[in-house]
């Protein structure tokens, strides 16, 4: 008899092929590794019972000069504070333009005339695509800042929630911007402004009604030299990032007379959406077409395990839906996209970056923001309820589970029979073990279990390789560690 530990690193690899994953975890849902251990996510339940009107893509938290706790949801349709008794009011501008709950392709079925191009042909890249609607949300102070990039007007609700009032345009500020920013100087950035997709205009520092640009203020504007459009733009220490589709470009505060000294950091890693990026501290983490990117002083690709799975598998004519939301609990980032097989976000990525891997799976989150302000993260769904995150162990009858790619537990020509399993729970019993064992990689695989863990846990197959699946079985905080294998050499054949 020998004992074989199945010490599978965290994180999963999805990679080229199923057999470049042996040894490493192959798929995986609701399931983090953390601490050296597998262990379920945390759950989920509805914050307010409020659904919102349309779908949301931009979500902030925040608190008031007196204490108060507020969140804002804007959706295609609306915009909406909520307070911290899950109030929900309905704080859209008089005048707001309605967007769009989805991306309109200009590249798909349909765009050009019946006979245009040959069947099964694929077609040039000559139409254009008009993404789904995005807010950015940020704060002046205590009030809260907008601006929805189909409507392009800047706006500013003032609180007053006991007798609300609506959002309203702020001052002299310009129209037609793709989004903004407030800088750590308290002043705010409208980018895309006036409708050039390049020009940055910014206003008078601590007076957003000035946007004009004299001696006695630090209003501005400048034209960055970019073949992109403005997308994004956000805080890290020290410094503002401003995300084009193609580039990225620092903002750093110098004073006057030029208030802002503005560079290109990096080229050919312009954002795959205007809300699939997370800054942290020093630091901000992004989704583009080419891969996922870092910004720590300098930009630099990121060693991405997963990334031949999520590119495969992302729906790019609604990329503009991808939107990324900090963890800070567990040092995660995670970004909810759409699939190839769906229209909406149904599925997500997530790295962790404290350990430095990687966990895929499926959700359906539009919008999410971390921790911090309110106990828990709080996120949206695509049924539009604002839900309250890490509570509990309930999926809506999911289960959580973590599946490896192939492990060799033979050698040669040999065969192994495994006899046993040893598992390693905190809890004997909380998961379920199965296994699909082949005796060659092109052979057909056999399917054993599920198994409820006991110690041991009687489990007869053979086989040269296995892949294990392990599930969640209760609704608990599980952990798992290294599960063992008993196992005798069965022969050649």
């Amino acid at each position: 008899m020998a004992l074989i530990p199945l010490k599978i690193p965290p994180g999963v690899y999805r990679n080229g092929t199923e057999y470049q994953a042996a040894g490493r975890w192959y798929d995986s849902n609701l399931v983090r590794w953390y601490e050296n251990t597998l262990r379920p996510i945390g759950g989920w339940r509805k914050r307010s019972a409020t659904q919102l009107t349309g779908l949301c893509r931009g979500l902030i938290a925040w608190r008031s000069n007196s204490g108060g706790r507020y969140v804002a949801a804007g959706t295609h349709s609306k915009l909406f504070a909520m307070d911290e008794n899950s109030v929900v009011k309905d704080i859209t501008p008089v005048g707001f333009t309605t967007g769009r709950a989805d991306a309109v392709s200009g590249t798909g079925y349909g765009y050009n005339t019946y006979g245009s191009f040959s069947y099964g042909v694929a077609r040039p890249d000559i139409g254009t695509v008009a993404p789904a609607t995005t807010w950015s949300l940020d704060t002046f102070g205590e009030y809260l800042v907008a601006c929805s990039d189909t409507d392009g007007k800047l706006y500013e609700w003032q609180l007053g929630f006991a007798t609300p009032t609506v959002a309203a345009a702020i001052t002299n500020a310009p129209t037609g911007c793709a989004a903004l920013l407030v800088t750590s100087e308290r002043i705010i950035f409208a980018l895309g402004a006036g409708g050039n997709n390049r020009l940055v205009s910014w206003c008078d520092q601590e007076n957003n009604t000035v946007w004009t640009a004299a001696s006695n203020n630090q209003a501005g504007d400048f034209e960055l030299a970019t073949v992109g459009s403005l997308k994004a733009g956000k805080r890290v220490r020290g410094v503002n990032l401003l995300f084009t589709d193609v580039d990225v470009h620092t903002a750093t505060y110098i004073g006057l007379p030029f208030v802002y000294s503005f560079e290109k950091a990096g080229s050919g890693c312009g954002v795959i959406s205007s809300q699939a990026i997370a800054a942290i501290d020093t630091s901000a983490m992004w989704m583009s077409k080419s891969g996922f990117w870092q910004y720590d002083g300098y930009v630099k690709p990121m060693n991405c395990e997963v990334s031949d799975y999520v590119f495969n598998n992302i729906n790019y004519n609604q990329a503009s839906k991808v939107y990324a939301v900090h963890n800070s609990s567990f040092g995660e980032i995670t970004w909810f996209y759409p699939s190839s097989a769906s229209n909406e976000n149904d599925s997500y990525v997530t790295y962790n970056y404290r350990e430095g891997h990687w966990a895929i799976g499926t959700m359906s989150r539009t919008a999410g923001t971390d921790r911090g302000v309110f106990s828990n993260p709080l996120m949206v769904g695509a049924d539009s309820y604002i839900y309250e995150h890490e509570v509990g162990f309930t999926y809506d009858s999911v289960s959580p589970y973590a599946q490896s790619g192939p492990i060799e537990i033979g050698t040669g020509e040999n065969i192994m029979s495994v006899r046993s399993v040893i598992p390693d729970e905190q809890t004997l019993g909380e998961v379920a073990i199965s296994f699909t064992a082949r005796l060659y990689p092109t052979s057909a695989e056999s399917t054993y279990g599920p198994f409820s863990a006991k110690a041991p846990t009687d489990a007869r197959f053979s086989g040269r390789s296995v892949k294990m699946k392990v599930t969640g079985d209760v609704l608990d905080d599980w952990r798992v560690g290294v599960m063992r294998l008993e196992t005798t050499t069965a022969g050649k054949r």
